[in-house]
């Protein structure tokens, strides 16, 4: 048990070495994009919501 458990690390390491991570910079670059398009959905979806809400208010009234 003990010597599949240290070779299935010994894999694990040995496929991590493969990765290509990306650069500090690059990082940061992606996470920006990110939290922009988080932003730029969020107001969409909550004039949207706000949009059918008045839309309903007027139809059940």
């Amino acid at each position: 048990m003990i010597a599949k458990t240290r070779g299935f690390f010994d894999e694990v390491k040995q496929e991590l070495d493969k990765v290509t991570w990306p650069t500090r910079k690059e990082t940061i670059a992606t996470t920006w994009i990110v939290v922009f398009i988080v932003v730029l959905i969020s107001f969409y979806l909550g004039a949207c919501d706000l949009v059918l809400a008045k839309l309903l208010r007027v139809l059940l009234s």
